[in-house]
């Protein structure tokens, strides 16, 4: 027995240190490196690890596998492959213009070599031809998927290839790096500028563009792009996006729109495109979204109605503004509506280190800056200077070398205060808003607590508000486009895997058109149950459960059932050192097959489940504590631990203890004394857990690179610095705290 495990070892260190031939000469010389790339490919293709993946991650496999067969010349069978990935990405043809750009370029070279014609005349034919294969629904992405940057991936591939200088040998991992960048090159400089004028040739073709620049009554510029199909002559309702991220995707948004028979417009904010206004996020779209709306409605190609679409900052735009309600808009549908003030750029009041990286991204030029923003090292190694450093959060934005008002300016609000409470409806403003809307969220969605925010307010304050929520296994992106197949390397049922496009058109349909109902919409809460391949539908978000455990803090071996009150009050004792930057990360192991990260927490574990169990809605309960500070950040996990031993992260929660009972007034904590801290805005989820399973449940400490720290002083967070950290943070965690886990039962 030791001799085999021995020999697997061997092995497995044998298939990590593999190398592959690729001489010094391919670096300097790109005729030798032409020759030699076909060569790579073909062995990396042949790979036990690459083979590996066609059992454990189907999507990666096929994207691997396609992208290998170009760089090998097999351009038949990397058709093929990219076939089957998009079949695999999502039902439907949903998918059928992902990675299209790679597609066009192997048709041509197919057309190249059958037809004896030149490249040139290759790609034309096999772009006509493909492109006219095309649904209406998936030609909207065309022109962006072709939009390749080529001195961007000249540099990546220059990058990949440096790498090698002085080496006649390079691993698997590095060689699949260079194939990637490689083909990125050779594809994008291969087929441009030739593709887009193909491109922007059959655009012109099926669409009128336009685009304008409008004066408001401050005076400030705002861009708006407006697309119509050419067949539609007469008046029709105009659907509005209102777009940050000004760039290709204004065109694609007006076309998305135009091709469902609507008119597409989109504004972007001030600052952007043609605006040499400032550009201050958030801030000015109540008050500049009334005045395009009263523009739209007034010309000639609109009927008068107006409705509204879009997700994150686009959702949020949509609240914005109803915030000042124009009579010309009739429905909203806000898809992954940032909760400004609430989610983002801090969530439950911990301000998050994201809020710089996205800040540059939309205010470095009048565009979108993808190379910084993508540029993940980057930003993770400024993320880890700042939190190694022990310097205030304040910091951040000096530590990046580019010193950011935006950000400090965010920094001065640390509560729910009026700076945020009038960028979009508060309170009693949701009485007023009486136009039927719908809202698309995820249970992996970024900003579902945002959205559900805006969809709570507005049923609390306008006991008849015409607001409709749809809610699935869906990340941030999936809620405003389709169902991926794979959420988090997961399966989700098929009966979650429709187009949220398709969803809201047909909602405006039947508002703007008096068309039909959406059929998924037979109550107001729409959600997915994961592992039942079902949607339910109840009045209210209250109404998705029928009943609740709580979990109190106590391990089930300690305890008849962690599900009962404890019979003796008690306490676990944390400690956490913010002095300490050079923590190594700790796990427990919850089965034989997997374990969850338990840094800076402590975890409670269930006793097995003796039968079926659906879990439906959001945590709540709330947390006894008593500490040695006046406050510090909670960070809360709910997982299950799956009968294959494999874990399932059910719902999240992370809070501010001063900020937990009222999030625009902060309350500090007493040293020493034994405080309740409410658990409130944590993730949804509706799952069925299997007899069988167990749950493991984590509390403790918010510190990462990720969010602020804060190191309980009762100062202004964003001011403390390491000098602040005294002692370390004790906590005692007492028994008769609990999570109340919601429960749906038939």
């Amino acid at each position: 027995m030791k001799i085999r495990i021995l020999l697997a070892l061997i092995f497995v260190n044998l298939l990590q240190a593999q190398k592959f031939y690729f001489p010094k000469t391919a670096v300097t010389d790109s005729t030798v490196l032409d020759k030699q790339m076909p060569l790579l490919a073909s062995k990396l293709i042949t790979q036990p690890r690459l083979q590996k993946l066609k059992n454990t991650n189907k999507i990666a496999f096929s994207d691997n596998l396609f992208r290998l067969q170009m760089v090998a010349k097999d351009y038949k069978k990397s058709v093929a492959t990219l076939s089957d990935y998009r079949n695999e990405f999502a039902d439907h043809s949903m998918a059928g213009n992902r990675f299209i750009a790679y597609e066009f370029y192997s048709l041509a070279k197919l057309a190249e070599e059958k037809d004896k014609i030149s490249f040139h005349d290759a790609l034309q034919k096999a772009f006509n031809k493909k492109y006219e294969s095309l649904t209406d629904k998936l030609i909207t992405k065309v022109n962006m998927a072709v939009d390749g940057d080529v001195a961007a991936a000249r540099k990546l591939l220059k990058e990949s290839l440096d790498k090698q200088k002085d080496k006649d040998s390079i691993d698997y991992g590095t060689a699949l790096a260079l194939c990637n960048n490689y083909l990125n090159y050779k594809t994008y400089s291969g087929i441009k500028p030739q593709i887009m004028d193909l491109a922007k040739a059959k655009e012109q073709e099926k669409f009128i563009i336009e685009t304008k620049d409008l004066k408001t009554k401050n005076g400030s510029t705002l861009t708006i792009t407006i697309v119509r199909k050419k067949e539609n002559t007469s008046p029709l309702p105009v659907i509005l996006t209102n777009n940050i991220y000004a760039g290709p995707f204004d065109t694609y948004f007006g076309k998305r729109a135009a091709i469902y028979n609507y008119v597409g417009a989109v504004v972007n904010t001030r600052g952007k495109r043609n605006s040499n206004d400032e550009n201050n996020p958030f801030e000015h779209e109540s008050q500049d979204i009334y005045e395009v709306i009263d523009w739209i409605s007034k010309q000639p190609w609109s009927n008068g109605k107006v409705g509204m679409i879009g997700g994150s900052y686009l959702g949020f735009s949509q609240w914005a503004a109803v915030k000042k309600l124009h009579p010309a808009l009739k429905t909203i549908v806000p898809q992954v509506a940032v909760g400004i003030g609430i989610d983002y750029p801090a969530q439950n009041n911990i301000f998050m280190s994201y809020m710089l990286q996205w800040i540059n991204y939309v205010t470095n030029n009048k565009l979108t800056d993808e190379a910084d923003f993508n540029n993940s090292t980057k930003w993770d190694s400024i993320n880890t200077a700042w939190y190694k450093s022990g310097k205030s959060f304040r910091a951040l934005d000096t530590i990046s070398g580019k010193p950011n008002k935006i950000f400090q300016r965010w920094l001065d609000h640390p509560g729910y205060d009026e700076y945020w409470q009038k960028m979009v409806p508060y309170k009693e403003d949701f009485a007023n808003i009486n136009i039927p809307i719908l809202t698309t969220t995820g249970y992996y969605d970024d900003d579902q607590i945002g959205a559900l925010s805006y969809f709570k307010a507005h049923h609390q304050y306008n006991k008849n508000a015409n607001h409709y929520l749809v809610m699935g296994p869906y990340d941030h992106g999936g809620a405003q486009s389709y169902g991926f197949t794979y959420v988090g390397g997961r399966p989700i049922d098929t009966a979650a895997r429709i187009s949220i496009d398709d969803l809201a058109f047909s909602w405006f349909d039947y508002i703007l058109k008096n068309g039909k109902k959406p059929e998924l919409l037979k109550d107001k809460i729409n959600f997915q149950v994961m592992n039942t391949n079902t949607w339910k539908h109840v009045p209210t978000l209250e109404k998705m459960h029928t009943s609740t455990v709580k979990f109190y803090l106590q391990d089930h071996k300690n305890a008849s059932s962690v599900f009962n009150q404890p019979s003796e009050k008690n306490f676990v004792k944390q400690t956490v050192d913010f002095k300490n930057r050079d923590q190594k990360d700790t796990y427990y192991k919850v089965s034989k097959v997997d374990s969850v990260k338990t840094t800076n927490s402590i975890h409670f574990e269930s006793e097995v489940l003796d039968k079926d169990l659906i879990i439906s809605g959001n945590l709540s309960g709330f947390f006894n504590v008593a500490i040695n500070k006046k406050d510090f950040d909670t960070d809360t996990y709910l997982y299950q631990v799956q009968p294959d031993g494999k874990t399932f992260l059910l719902s999240t929660h992370i809070v501010r203890a001063s900020y937990a009972k009222n999030n625009a007034v902060r309350q500090l904590l007493t040293p020493g004394k034994i405080e309740q801290i409410p658990i409130i805005n944590s993730i949804f989820i509706s799952k069925k857990i299997e007899k069988g399973s167990k749950l493991v449940l984590l509390v403790g400490v918010n510190k990462t690179p990720s969010w602020q720290i804060n190191y309980g002083t009762g100062k202004d967070v964003s001011d403390e610095t390491i000098k602040d950290a005294g002692e370390p943070l004790e906590i005692k965690w007492y028994n008769d705290s609990y999570v109340e886990i919601p429960i749906y039962q038939e």
